[in-house]
């Protein structure tokens, strides 16, 4: 009876397993030739971030999804390898795919539970996922997982799959592959890892946020303790290794990546030209630019500017940047999640960002990055004081976001800034951009001044009216009126516009060399009166400008006009270079991810390829015209220097909104602008000459340091006579220009003209000139139309 009963049992058990078998058989055949080609594995083409650089190698921007640094399998570790290994699959060299001990003790476990609760993936299946599947729990998912690692691991080999593994895998912090995670973890190459290190990575693929070392830390130990008990088991490694793998004291890095702060704007400006080239191809195919400027020119570039800007003044206080509502934070939790805000909120210039804890008008406590907590009282809360618990949403009151700086008596509350500005240095012979800096921060406005701002350039456009009148047949010696004049009509609602040098001073018949020197705008006028208006007009726009940006009117005379301080700096390069238009470029050139050359700038260079759009001797006899601003005019701050080959213009426009210096010598041209983004008055301190000009100086004693100084050769076909320059065939003798009552609608004004006239070294390549009393006496100068 038993045994009839036992075989009844067996042969129902065992039909049942073959029916199983067959349905298994029949799902096998039928799924596996609809499995997706494996292609993307046999080549395999990891999402690689584009990386951009600067001119000495220092990294400068990272954009892309995935971190991820390609490394093959046989540069990895060996001890890295098998700490994978032992966590992830230590059958991984047995099985074909799929390891059917561990999806038995799978089924048992999840039988027990009810449900999918846990996997035996293999690294292989693994590999499977990660390429074609989702994280989908279901046996449809596992089951499709299992033939496609069958399908790799017959098309692959051991080492193969390996590799795709450790490339491709996830393990936080925005890293794939343990290559990158190497450098975002412990901030350095994955073969120096030590044993410890490379356990800790080795428990991240489970779960890389559970495990993640920075933010879980005592989780990922112990994940790392039972990886270490894996090896020691699979006799990868021995006990005492073991023991002093656990007792290693281990040093994480916070920030994910080192990224030259100083070059964040330029950073921007070659992520942009590489998308318009190549789509979003360029944040995944791991492109390598390398850019025109140096960290050291972009890092002195920077704090010059945010020098100028702090030392003009940060006004009343402006309330918190922002705010953390800590009533949802659990109090055991409280510095980790503080922590994980601090790490996206950059220090700027020594302006830490902290969360305030607790205030009250006598103290506020607040939190700094790394668990510090610090306290503010007495006198260095009367800056903030109207802030304290006012109400207002930006109010000083826990939660809100700050920033503090560390001075040697205690902390102090400041905040950035409000003035902005920009800088560009150009190269003048080839447009290559040596630095530029867009803005006091990038993370607080990344708006790039240097590129987007048209501001009015004020009297910084004036070299390019005077150039144009050089061309007409003006010359240096020409003298003109710089008296008062009235247009009637042409002020604002029909009144007379009656424009006026900013310092309400006149000085007659003065020639043209004296009125650029002096910022004369009554010069200015009067010489876009000579020439015409649409002339000029049209003369200006070969710098560069285009139609749009320059007002077709008398007012371009006072530079009314709109431009970029890129703009300026290429326009100024045309005077620099002898008369040549060249291109600004930033890229360098582009390597793909395996250093091969994809792209190498080739630029337009000036007196060779650029295209010639002034005559030299104009060029020439403007520099020789700025050499007297910066020595004598309302440049003179640039004496600092001590150099003789610099020329420039200081501008200032209509109520000190805008303050520029454009200055040069004949190899590199240097562009400051400073200005609020919704401008304003800066007061009687936001001149060219007093706020614009000391950052030109700053930079421009790094850049020229060691350079030796030499002056624009004169162009043939240029005569010397009375202390002036005259091209060679100007014969006629120099007329005076008195014109009044001539339509106008400017809306700038000059810069104030620096006082005295400091005693100048003699130039080597170009000996200053002393102009002479009513423009030359015999000099020759062509005959001027004009009304007198």
């Amino acid at each position: 009876m038993f045994r009839k009963i036992f075989k009844t049992v067996f042969g129902l058990l065992l039909g049942l397993a073959l029916f199983g078998i067959g349905l298994l058989a029949i799902a096998v055949l039928a799924t596996y030739p609809k499995l997706p080609s494996l292609e993307i594995v046999t080549n395999y083409q990891p999402r690689m971030p584009l990386t951009i650089y600067s001119s000495d190698g220092k990294l400068i921007g990272m954009y892309g999804e995935e971190r991820r640094a390609f490394t093959k399998i046989d540069e990895f570790p060996p001890m890295l390898v098998n700490a994978v290994i032992a966590a992830e699959d230590k059958r991984f060299y047995q099985h074909w795919g799929v390891d059917v001990t561990g999806v038995a003790r799978a089924l048992i476990g999840n039988f027990r539970a009810g449900g999918v609760q846990s996997g035996a993936s293999t690294i292989t299946q693994q590999v499977a996922r990660n390429f074609y599947l989702t994280n989908e729990r279901s046996y449809r998912r596992k089951f499709n997982e299992a033939l496609l690692a069958y399908k790799i691991e017959q098309s692959l080999s051991k080492q193969q799959i390996l590799e795709l593994y450790f490339n491709q895998i996830y393990l936080g912090q925005r890293a794939y592959g343990f290559a990158a995670a190497s450098q975002i973890y412990f901030n350095k190459p994955v073969k120096e890892l030590t044993l410890a290190e490379a356990t800790i990575l080795a428990g991240l693929p489970k779960a890389p946020s559970s495990f993640n070392p920075i933010v879980n830390p005592e989780r990922a130990r112990l994940r790392q303790r039972y990886i270490l008990n894996n090896m020691v088991e699979e006799k990868m490694i021995t006990p005492a290794e073991r023991d002093q793998a656990l007792a290693e004291e281990l040093h994480y890095r916070r920030q994910q990546v080192e990224i030259d702060q100083n070059s964040l704007y330029v950073a921007e400006m070659v992520r942009q030209e590489m998308y318009d080239r190549y789509g979003e191809d360029a944040y995944t195919q791991g492109f390598r630019v390398y850019t025109t400027v140096s960290s050291e020119s972009q890092r002195v570039a920077t704090l010059a500017l945010r020098r100028a800007l702090k030392g003009f003044g940060l006004g009343a206080y402006r309330g918190a940047e922002a705010f953390i509502d800590l009533k949802t934070i659990e109090a055991d939790a409280l510095d980790e999640n503080l922590d994980q805000y601090l790490d996206t909120v950059y220090t700027v210039d020594g302006l830490q960002p902290a969360v305030v804890l607790q205030a009250s008008r006598s103290s506020i406590e607040a939190y700094t990055q790394g668990g510090n907590r610090i306290k503010i009282s007495g006198n260095a809360l009367n800056y903030v004081a109207r802030t304290i618990n006012n109400g207002k949403d930006n109010a000083i009151r826990p939660g809100a976001v700050i920033r503090v700086r560390k001075l040697d008596r205690g902390w102090q509350i400041s905040q950035m800034p409000e003035l902005q500005g920009a800088f560009v240095a150009l190269d003048s012979k080839t447009g290559a951009i040596r630095a530029l800096v867009g803005g006091f921060d990038f993370h607080s406005k990344s708006f790039n001044r240097a590129t987007q701002a048209e501001r009015q350039p004020g009297s910084t456009f004036k070299p390019f009216v005077y150039s144009a009148a050089l061309a007409k047949g003006m010359t240096a010696a020409t003298t003109i009126n710089d008296a008062p004049i009235e247009l009637p009509g042409m002020g604002s609602g029909g009144r007379p516009w009656r424009p006026k040098n900013s310092d309400g001073r006149y000085s007659g018949f003065i020639t043209l060399r004296q009125a650029l020197t002096a910022s004369k705008n009554m010069v200015s006028i009067r010489i876009v009166m000579a020439l015409g208006v649409h002339e000029v007009h049209q003369y200006v726009q070969r710098f560069g400008f285009n139609a749009r940006q320059v007002p077709d009117s008398l007012s371009m005379a006072l530079g009314s006009g709109v431009a970029t301080p890129l703009q300026m700096a290429q326009a100024y390069a045309v005077f620099a270079n002898g008369g040549y238009k060249v291109s600004p470029y930033v890229i360098d050139r582009i390597e793909d991810n395996q250093g091969r050359l994809r792209a190498q700038m080739k630029p337009l260079v000036a007196g060779e390829s650029a295209p010639q759009v002034i005559d030299p001797r104009n060029a020439y006899i403007m520099y020789t015209i700025m050499q007297d601003v910066v020595r004598r005019g309302t440049g003179a701050r640039a004496n600092a220097l001590g150099r003789r080959d610099i020329a420039g213009k200081t501008g200032t426009t209509n109520e000190n909104k805008d303050a520029w210096f454009a200055g040069f010598n004949p190899d590199l041209v240097g562009v400051v602008y400073i200005g609020f983004d919704k401008p304003r008055s800066m007061g009687r301190a936001g001149f060219g000459g007093t706020i614009a000009l000391p950052v030109w100086v700053e930079y421009m004693r790094y850049a020229l340091q060691g350079v030796p100084q030499k002056g624009m050769p004169m162009p043939a076909k240029i005569v010397r006579n009375g202390g002036e320059y005259f091209l060679q065939e100007q014969q006629s003798t120099s007329p005076r220009l008195a014109i009044d009552n001539r339509g106008a609608t400017p809306d700038a004004e000059d810069i104030q003209a620096a006082g005295g006239d400091p005693v100048i070294p003699e130039e080597t390549a170009v000996e200053p000139v002393q102009p002479q009393n009513g423009g030359g006496g015999t000099a020759p100068s062509p005959e001027i139309d004009a009304l007198f």
